[in-house]
């Protein structure tokens, strides 16, 4: 008979089950690593001066009336003219934001011909605005 060889390999089956269960310990715990406090340099706030927007309002009736500013005086407009007089309240000002509230009976259609119109004449930042209801957005 012969004698049996040695065999010179390295048997890996036990490291692998090690780093398995390492790898397992160190999943379950990072999530519960508490990170470290960050100390953030501090600086002057700026001064942001508020922007009064130019509101377009679209009524129930499908009117659209301008305001200069939310307290602002009230001032019918054909839909035809709406982005030359938001541009003419706007006093050169590009950045003066625009801000349109609606009705909730106001058709789709209507909103996006107005901002439509408002894009083409080079408005920059239209928005939209709305109420808030203290139920909103809770089921």
């Amino acid at each position: 008979m012969r004698p049996r060889r040695l065999k010179n390999e390295i048997n890996v089956v036990p490291y692998i089950d090690v780093m398995l269960v390492l790898l397992v310990i160190f999943m379950v715990t990072a999530p519960m690593m508490q990170t470290g406090s960050i100390d953030l340099p501090t600086a002057a706030a700026g001064n942001e001066t508020p922007q009064n927007p130019v509101v377009v309002s679209l009524k129930a009736d499908q009117s659209i009336v301008l305001k200069d500013g939310y307290g602002g005086p009230e001032q019918s407009v054909d839909k035809r003219d709406i982005a030359r007089t938001v541009v003419e309240l706007q006093n050169g000002n590009d950045e003066r934001p625009v801000a349109v509230v609606g009705d909730k009976s106001v058709k789709l259609e209507l909103l996006a011909e107005v901002l439509g119109q408002l894009k083409e004449s080079g408005v920059k930042r239209v928005g939209m605005d709305v109420q808030v209801t203290p139920t909103a957005g809770k089921r």
